[in-house]
């Protein structure tokens, strides 16, 4: 049986219950590497999945040289090198070159995960002149500050998920924020960005190196500033063809054009401009949302591509949808939650799943980390989608104790 290998961080449910189960069904074996073997384990010890990696294999991910000394150790080469991890792109990119595998160019993959290099590549290219700089101590910032517009973004250089990333409208506040980073991760590179104001776009793509497929994209609603929590997305920009095409090019032309690519930004009048680029598969249960929305086996599809067969001709359904986050208002112990449910009616389809357990105590972080649950839904009228959320919605309660 050919093997699968996939890379990975800490357990997520796009791999647990959306890539292991699309690789078996494609005949695969899963062989699982993992800088937290000990987490996956306990995950599949305890949960009741119908399918399960073949192996789980300790290793060093971030390292892609111990990833080709581990798999050099195998009776049999691999058939293909996966991740889905924010980490591992530039990683996998690299070992799946060794065994001359389907990949995304390593560079490109580095260039999207560190966003100092994204602001650099692109400006290079004459994509997007935004104003930013890195900085990793108090005399960076200083001499950092003395040309910054305000007022400006501050977020890791390599970070996810919102976490740690704010708004300051002048310097006492950037240098706050700053320092409230560093109190707690001394010397973490940090970027600083010139803000800019507008809605918020994604756009999702898949390719096979030759032909890139753009899926659609979703409009964002963000908590209010100075934080940057995505609260609800709505399936459908409502772009024009030309704009998307704006968004294609820049994609295309940063070097975007292998398997999965979640692409951020806002549109503005003079244009897209860029958030980030995320080289891999949106995340946030909006994988799911989309493939149900589209009805299209994306896990298979996007594995198919690293087993080096062609972009296929795809006919996506035309279904609304619409995702909603609940976030913690407060930190402190979760002591009533709803549980999970699916609901089909009318053809509409809702999936709500708890994030947080009852018992489990709450810090907050501002950031997309303190999500308590996720509601997924999904049918023919956007309209009467959203209404029927917003009941929904209003009938789902938490307590959580101080």
């Amino acid at each position: 049986m050919k093997e699968l290998i996939i890379l990975a961080h800490v357990p997520t449910d796009a791999i647990n219950a959306g890539f292991i189960p699309a690789a078996q069904r494609l005949g695969l074996s899963v062989v699982l590497l993992t800088d937290h073997a000990e987490a996956h384990q306990q995950h599949f010890g305890q949960a009741r999945l119908a399918t399960y990696p073949d192996e789980i294999i300790a290793c060093d991910v971030f390292n892609p040289l111990a990833v080709i000394g581990a798999l050099t150790c195998r009776s049999q080469a691999p058939a293909a090198i996966f991740s889905n991890s924010d980490h591992l792109q530039a990683s996998t990119a690299i070992v799946a070159d060794y065994f001359g595998l389907p990949r995304k160019d390593w560079h490109v993959a580095y260039r999207a995960k560190n966003k100092a290099e994204m602001r650099a590549s692109l400006q290079n290219r004459g994509l997007d002149m935004l104003w930013h700089a890195v900085v990793c101590d108090k005399a960076g910032l200083a001499q950092a500050t003395k040309g910054m517009p305000f007022p400006c973004i501050v977020k890791p250089r390599e970070g996810v998920a919102s976490q740690q990333v704010t708004l300051s409208h002048e310097r006492a506040e950037l240098e706050a924020q700053c320092e409230a980073v560093w109190s707690e991760q001394p010397g973490l590179p940090l970027l600083l960005e010139e803000y800019i104001e507008g809605p918020l776009y994604t756009l999702e793509t898949l390719g096979d190196g030759k032909r890139l497929h753009v899926l659609g994209g979703f409009q964002v609603k963000l908590s209010p500033p100075p934080y940057f929590v995505e609260l609800e997305a709505k399936w459908g920009t409502g772009l024009t063809a030309a704009q998307e095409a704006q968004v294609v090019d820049i994609i295309r032309r940063f070097g975007v054009g292998f398997g999965a690519c979640h692409t951020e930004f806002v549109m503005t009048d003079k244009g897209p401009r860029l958030i980030e680029i995320n080289y891999r598969n949106i995340g946030d249960y909006r994988e799911f949302l989309l493939q149900d929305t589209l009805a299209i086996p994306l896990f298979e599809i996007v594995l198919r591509l690293y087993l080096g067969e062609p972009m296929p001709q795809l006919e996506l359904a035309q279904n609304a949808a619409l995702i909603r986050y609940f976030t913690a208002p407060s930190a402190g112990c979760l002591t009533e939650a709803p549980g999970a449910f699916v609901n089909q009616t009318d053809g509409q389809l809702f999936s709500y799943k708890p994030l947080r357990s009852i018992g489990e105590f709450i810090s907050l972080t501002n950031s997309n980390k303190d999500y308590l649950g996720v509601l997924r839904a999904t049918g023919p009228d956007a309209q009467r989608l959203g209404a029927e959320v917003e009941r929904i919605g209003r009938s789902l309660a938490w307590r959580i104790a101080a």
